[in-house]
């Protein structure tokens, strides 16, 4: 059964969420501070070692740097047109709805909560190739996976951020429910180079989520969602 995995995943970022916010009672402010801080930490880590492991490569005892025209088009390219779009405006409104929605108007982490977790459960090679696989196979260990990581994830962010992280839940189904649909209808679109190069710039934007979360929000990151089409143009061009 294709979607399975997904279904799954949804399933254990709510409940993640839930056993988060039963932590989030019995935590001190101090403590859900330096929490917020070291999370932040290491999302910037996460993200910084997975970009760096793309761009710095060993041959013949030398190291050479790749990627980096790539990196800075994607994010140029992907920041002018997210600004124009507005995509962070949208999703901030869409946080504000489901706000009032589950009746958390006082609840003034819910929209940070909301849009900060999705994005890094979200923007990652896992997410789009588990979802590819489950699609075309049906085949949802990968995705498992990341179940497992972003429980632990959600967990920690929810027991500071409270139910704004909860709610990361429907933008995961949404998102990869779509890339599973159309991978069960056009079967597999994306080459590994197109998923090497998605996870390099993914995991930049990834490194931008970390900093807004440790160090108070200072990049746009939901306008620099974009920049995950450029490496697909990029390689469709190479391949012609």
């Amino acid at each position: 059964m294709f979607g399975l995995g997904t279904l799954i995943n949804t399933a254990v970022v709510f409940l993640g969420g839930l056993i988060g916010m039963c932590l989030k009672n019995g935590l001190k402010k101090n403590v859900q501070d330096i929490l917020m801080q070291t999370c932040g930490v290491a999302t910037i880590f996460i993200g910084a070692s997975g970009t760096l492991a793309k761009m710095f490569v060993i041959e013949n005892n030398n190291v050479s740097v790749k990627g980096t025209m790539l990196l800075i088009i994607s994010l140029v390219i992907g920041g002018m047109l997210g600004e124009v779009m507005h995509i962070e405006d949208t999703m901030d409104s869409l946080g504000e709805r489901i706000k009032k929605a589950v009746k958390a108007e006082k609840d003034n982490l819910f929209v940070e909560g909301f849009v900060n977790v999705s994005l890094i459960t979200c923007v990652g090679a896992m997410a789009i190739v588990g979802s590819i696989q489950d699609g075309i196979s049906g085949d949802y260990s990968l995705l498992m996976t990341k179940s497992i990581l972003d429980l632990v994830i959600v967990v920690v962010f929810s027991s500071t951020y409270g139910v704004g992280a909860v709610f990361s839940a429907v933008p995961i189904f949404v998102y990869q429910g779509s890339i599973t649909l159309m991978a069960a209808v056009g079967g597999s679109f994306l080459s590994d180079a197109i998923i090497s190069d998605l996870s390099f710039v993914g995991n930049a934007l990834i490194f931008c989520v970390g900093a807004n979360i440790a160090f108070g929000k200072k990049f746009r990151v939901g306008n620099m969602l974009p920049a995950l089409i450029v490496p697909v143009i990029y390689n469709c061009l190479t391949f012609l």
